[in-house]
């Protein structure tokens, strides 16, 4: 087991976000996702470590945009079917912050990788 040099975030989304995925593709009654559905593939990031509440709290509101994008581009890679604006009201409204100060990583047979996200295949809409 080796501990990271780094804190983490677990996102969450809330019924309103589950309402805007479904909201995509209306569906009838049984087709559409829960709560449950979306949990399921929540997203942890790694983030400096934070030793504080306050610093935890200033590095979300630094980076909220970031990681809401990012949540929104999982479900729908058309920028123009999000919901406007992109704030940290939405922010509130669609996503739920899980802090964890440390992070381990269990794996000690095969050696951590880190690659690269290349940033013009985030960005691909239906657009191109």
């Amino acid at each position: 087991m080796k501990l990271l040099n780094r804190s983490a975030l677990s996102v969450k989304p809330t019924q309103a976000f589950v309402d805007w995925i479904n909201s995509l593709e209306p569906t009838v009654g049984e087709d559409d996702l829960t709560l449950d559905d979306v949990e399921r593939e929540s997203t942890v990031y790694l983030i400096p470590e934070m030793d504080t509440p306050e610093a935890l709290a200033a590095y979300v509101r630094e980076r909220h945009l970031d990681l809401l994008e990012t949540e929104l581009r999982g479900w729908e890679e058309d920028s123009r079917q999000w919901p406007e604006p992109l704030d940290w009201a939405l922010f509130e409204q669609f996503l739920i912050v899980e802090h964890s100060y440390l992070a381990l990583d269990l794996d000690d047979e095969v050696p951590m990788e880190i690659s690269e996200i290349d940033d013009e295949l985030l960005l691909e809409t239906d657009e191109d």
